[in-house]
């Protein structure tokens, strides 16, 4: 399939997925019970808090009780979902994140971080989780997960909820992209190569990844042929897909909607240079904070669009090439 072939019509953002696949959870499994952090509205539990009242918890804006009441239910035999914005759950819970659930084991403990990045746009940068990946990832045994569009939250969300670890889940709050057919099944730790590409790899996640192919599209017409790969698992990492794209292609552009600094980008890195070291580039927030505006224009700012990405392509390729 080439990147002129994805039509990347908006959908649902991946919060709506994440909620919805939750209530169908619930229909099918009495053990799942949730926890939220009276924000069900816009995390959308609310779909699950009103067809299972008796097992959906408020725990009110106290989102480190919260982990630790969702770590207690897991611990007895529950399969517990906590859901906050991002920003809440990992820097408030991170305390109750570590000792409560990474130190002891408690694996089945899944935690769901809405809102994510800066695409929340006029919410400001007080609830812009730019952070929460490289957090997710400092706790030992921890899964983490950051879907691209609603069909593929629906498939990792399904498989987090079984996962024999703790998971952490990022969503988004800003309409996503379709990229994936409907009923289209992906795999928690196993990456999904969208773009066939021997000239350079785009690695991206979440909102990127629909930068990373209209991206690919632009080079498509240039007679570049561009790789994109979907790495829809931060944690574990898919090292091989890593170590291919780098032996095959020769330069890797890290694409994401986090900190430059602790995500994705670092764990690539790394990957690469333990398997077949390669020209990188990467595209992300570097060392600061962003801006409130609308979504869109907070997105541009910062280059989280096709632009950024074609920018990022070309240092890497002059690179390869010089």
């Amino acid at each position: 399939m080439t990147a002129s072939d994805f039509k990347l019509q908006a959908g649902p953002a991946t919060r709506e997925g994440f909620g919805k696949a939750l209530a169908e959870l619930g229909r099918e499994d009495a053990r799942i019970v949730v926890c939220d952090a009276d924000l069900s509205k816009s995390t959308h539990t609310h779909h699950f808090a009103k067809e299972f009242p008796d097992r959906f918890f408020s725990c009110g804006i106290a989102e480190a009780n919260m982990v630790a009441v969702g770590a207690g239910l897991a611990a007895s035999g529950k399969i517990a979902f906590v859901s906050s914005f991002s920003c809440f759950v990992l820097n408030k819970g991170f305390e109750q994140l570590r000792v409560t659930v990474a130190y002891p084991g408690v694996k089945n403990l899944k935690v769901v971080g809405t809102h994510s990045g800066i695409s929340i746009g006029e919410d400001g940068p007080s609830q812009m989780s730019i952070e929460d990946i490289a957090l997710a990832c400092s706790l030992p045994g921890f899964v983490v997960i950051d879907p691209a569009d609603d069909v593929s939250m629906r498939s990792l969300l399904r498989q987090a909820a079984y996962v024999d670890a703790p998971v952490f889940v990022r969503a988004g709050r800003s309409k996503a992209p379709a990229i994936y057919p409907a009923g289209a099944s992906l795999e928690i730790g196993k990456s999904v190569e969208l773009v066939p590409g021997t000239d350079v790899t785009i690695v991206a996640h979440g909102l990127l990844v629909a930068e990373a192919i209209r991206a690919a599209a632009v080079f498509e017409n240039e007679g570049v042929s561009v790789r994109v790969v979907d790495m829809h698992t931060i944690k574990p990492l898919d090292r091989d897909a890593i170590a291919r794209a780098a032996r095959e292609t020769g330069a890797i552009v890290v694409a994401e909607e986090h900190l430059v600094d602790g995500g994705l980008g670092v764990r690539v890195a790394q990957a690469a240079a333990e398997t077949h070291p390669c020209i990188m580039e990467f595209l992300g927030i570097r060392d600061t904070y962003a801006e409130s505006g609308s979504p869109e224009a907070v997105m541009d700012k910062y280059d989280m669009v096709a632009r950024g990405v074609i920018a990022a392509v070309r240092k890497a390729l002059a690179r390869k090439n010089g």
